[in-house]
């Protein structure tokens, strides 16, 4: 190739990390701050109306999932909320996508939200109870924080952009997909055309026919 072939991308962004930290830590930091606000001035199982029926606030001790659900897991979920966070360090070295970053920031905020209460709330290391609080009956009779909020709004926001093709490395699908086009062929050499988004490169490949005679 010329030298106007495409450059290869940086290992790390860091701009799109410390995007994917800043989201992951002011997730976490509110959730925890809500959650230890509630924990010492309410009583569990206290309700408090905040509109009407549309919004309350109700104290309780989750030992399952997100939205109370699956209650009695607390070590099985302990585990995959640990994957998950793992998974989304490795992946956020190829981050290159200011949606991407934002979306797995929200996700792990929230996964180290839920995770920090099961390590270290009661009764126990690895089996503590997810503090929640948020109570809307006429949407749902679970009741929530604001880290199940960011993980689901998280996932939600990851399904739009899978769907819209949207990649980690910020390329759009088939719209930023390499093209090759034979241009010209001569006896000599092959020229092609490469066409990469907004880009053109020129290559030229000599035939192997094109060595000099042998001496007898």
């Amino acid at each position: 190739m010329t030298n106007a072939e495409r450059r290869p991308r940086p290992i790390l962004s860091l701009r799109h990390i410390a995007l994917l930290a800043s989201v992951a830590v002011g997730v976490f930091a509110l959730d925890q701050a809500i959650k230890q606000l509630v924990v010492t001035t309410m009583v569990e199982g206290e309700r408090i109306e905040v509109l009407g029926g549309l919004l309350q606030w109700h104290f309780v001790r989750n030992p399952g999932a997100a939205f109370s659900m699956a209650s009695g897991m607390t070590w099985v979920f302990s585990i995959v909320a640990a994957v998950v966070v793992v998974v989304i360090l490795v992946v956020s070295r190829r981050i290159r996508s200011t949606w991407w970053a934002a979306v797995l920031g929200a996700v792990l905020g929230g996964t180290l939200g839920n995770l920090f209460d099961r390590l270290f709330r009661e009764p126990s290391f690895g089996e503590g109870h997810v503090v929640d609080f948020i109570s809307t009956p006429w949407l749902m009779p679970a009741i929530y924080n604001i880290a199940d909020i960011a993980i689901v709004g998280g996932m939600a926001a990851f399904v739009l952009i899978t769907l819209l093709d949207i990649r980690l490395d910020g390329t759009r699908g088939r719209k930023d997909a390499p093209r090759e086009l034979v241009a010209d062929e001569t006896e000599t050499g092959e020229i092609r055309i490469v066409t990469d988004g907004s880009k053109t490169y020129v290559t030229e490949s000599t035939e192997a026919n094109d060595e000099p005679e042998r001496q007898p």
